[in-house]
């Protein structure tokens, strides 16, 4: 199709910004991205859609556009919701390199034009891809009435007799035909984890793996930046078989690839696609372009996530005052756990992958935390929502709620996250995916139960970490349970992890003493002096008895201690002395 007739079509609302005389240009295909050298994913001929996240200032728009014509884009759709009005110094880039730019209006979704193109450009080509396109707008809705990728996944298995499944990059199912069998979970982690193992050799889609010398599957990629796949035409080489059967790799894939790899999803398709014409790979590469809506629309989802983690993050990381984070912590709530009355208890999940080189991987860390704290029995693609990621520099860190039974006594109920369970199903695919170029490496810290807590759980979640670090192999964890109070007592120990103790246990009764004069750390100090003993505590402080249980309860209920406890009491003692 040519551009003009997008620009004529009214449902689309496209304003044209420049290249006039440039709308006899043909369309092949459309992408939907914000990275800032989305090159690598280009084959030439498509519409871009872009929102302008990779906008900074007026300087990127340049190097994008270049990057685009160099590619062999028609034209660029820019987006109008996030800036509220397409910047003129985009404006200009395109009109130097004449290359037309089209705004869209924040009320037509991307969804729409891309429906609209693939619709136009396949409907000559394959017509039970044309019958998938139709029920496009169904991907895009919630609730019983829509189905999201199932509904795609149902017309392959009903018109073309193709079963289907969509997985996450760590093998945990997210859709799947709702008439056809449910895909094992074992054979899950398996097609993931040689899926992943290809993707980082650089070998073009689709993957071919056979498990058992009896099935086969063809293994999709389908990218979670909305970039499209090429089509069999433009791949030669699609055909090429996967780890663990025959033929040459491709050259290996841009270091840059390497965050994609971890995060993008799968489309599985049980059947050998090297003996498919063109037009059978033609339909599954847009049949993972319809996904990539789906997966866009997730991200998009959590994005107020991701902002509350990251606020959350830089006032804990600031010194904030306990009250501001608390105030931080309640506007969260309702967002991060709908519908519960009381405020959540907190665990503090640490992530870091470091890949082999240096180069720092806290986008990837994001992503692949995101996906590890989600329940490994749940399914479909909104599951995300109670989970909260932020990334700063290299590392990626979770505020993590918790029902209000859980965390007691430092999460001993069980009810917590542990590092080990974490790390038990996604260990083999991840594994795969980073051997020879990356680690990631885990902490996890006990739950805490108030704002005041939340500095010592950050530090306590990132010496965890640390420990995981020093550990062999390509993914490892480690959880507050190993951070013993005796560890404190070894010289070798950073200053940090004594802080990090310290301020985890102290810091909630110095904020309460400063708030309330309530004398709670020479309270404390007392009663470990006098040995735990009631009588003799409330005559050195001349205190009433009961007058000093309700300051013993005040610090147990502050620090999720229990006074009645040896080792709570050796650990107050230590944090008195250091401190």
């Amino acid at each position: 199709m040519r551009l003009r007739a997008l620009l004529e079509t009214d449902a689309l609302g496209l304003a044209l910004l420049c290249g006039e005389d440039e709308l006899d240009r043909t369309v092949h295909g459309v992408m939907t991205t914000d990275l800032r050298d989305p090159s690598r994913y280009l084959s030439g001929g498509e519409l871009v859609l872009s929102g302008l996240a990779w906008r900074r200032d007026a300087a990127d728009s340049e190097p994008f556009v270049r990057r685009l014509v160099q590619a062999g884009v028609v034209a660029l759709a820019a987006g109008e919701a996030e800036l509220g009005t397409v910047p003129d110094d985009l404006v200009v880039a395109c009109a130097r390199y004449r290359l037309p730019l089209f705004a869209v209006h924040e009320s037509v979704a991307f969804a729409t034009v891309t429906e609209h193109v693939v619709r136009q450009v396949s409907g000559e080509r394959a017509g039970d891809l044309a019958a998938v396109v139709d029920r496009h707008r169904r991907l895009m809705t919630s609730g019983p009435a829509g189905g999201g990728p199932d509904v795609v996944l149902d017309l392959l298995g009903t018109d073309l007799d193709l079963r289907a499944w969509v997985l996450s990059p760590t093998g945990r199912l997210i859709a799947g035909s709702k008439t056809g069998p449910r895909l094992p979970g074992d054979v899950c982690v398996r097609i993931a984890a040689e899926h992943l193992a290809a993707a980082r050799s650089g070998r073009p889609g689709p993957h071919r793996v056979t498990l058992d010398d009896r099935t086969t599957y063809s293994l999709f990629p389908v990218h979670g930046d909305g970039s499209t796949a090429p089509t069999a035409a433009a791949a030669p080489q699609a055909a090429q078989p996967a780890h663990g059967g025959h033929g040459t790799p491709a050259s290996p894939e841009p270091r840059d690839g390497r965050e994609t790899v971890l995060s993008d999803w799968l489309l599985v398709v049980e059947a050998d696609a090297g003996d498919w014409a063109e037009e059978r790979l033609d339909l599954l590469y847009g049949v993972t372009q319809l996904i990539v809506v789906e997966r866009d629309r997730r991200n998009a989802a959590r994005t107020v996530r991701r902002r509350l983690a990251q606020e959350v993050l830089e006032l804990v990381q600031a010194g904030a005052a306990p009250a501001e984070v608390a105030a931080r912590l309640r506007v969260a709530a309702p967002v991060l756990v709908p519908g519960l009355g009381a405020a959540p208890h907190w665990q503090v999940v640490v992530a870091r992958v470091d890949w082999d080189g240096g180069a720092e991987g806290g986008a990837a860390a994001q992503a692949l935390l995101e996906e590890i704290l989600v329940d490994p029995a749940s399914t479909g693609p909104e599951h995300s929502d109670r989970i909260a990621v932020a990334h700063t520099g290299d590392e990626a860190v979770a505020l993590v709620p918790l029902p209000a039974v859980a965390g007691e006594h430092d999460g001993a109920d069980g009810r917590g996250l542990l590092a080990d369970a974490l790390l038990e199903s996604i260990r083999e695919p991840l594994t795969a995916g980073l051997d020879g170029d990356g680690r990631l490496t885990l902490g996890v810290s006990a739950a805490v139960h108030s704002a005041e807590g939340l500095r010592g759980a950050l530090e306590e979640a990132r010496h965890a970490r640390r420990v995981a670090a020093a550990r062999p192999g390509r993914v490892c964890a480690a959880g507050h349970q190993e951070l013993a109070s005796h560890v404190l007592l070894l010289p070798f120990v950073p200053d940090d992890v004594r802080r990090a103790f310290t301020a985890r246990l102290l810091d909630p009764l110095r904020d309460y003493d400063r708030r309330h004069r309530a004398e709670l750390i020479p309270t404390l100090e007392a009663f470990l002096d006098c040995d735990g003993s009631w009588t003799r505590c409330a005559a050195r402080l001349h205190l009433h008895v009961n007058t000093l249980r309700y300051r013993v309860g005040r610090i147990e209920q502050l620090t999720g201690r229990d006074l009645s406890r040896l080792e709570d009491k050796l650990d107050f003692f230590l944090a008195l002395r250091m401190s």
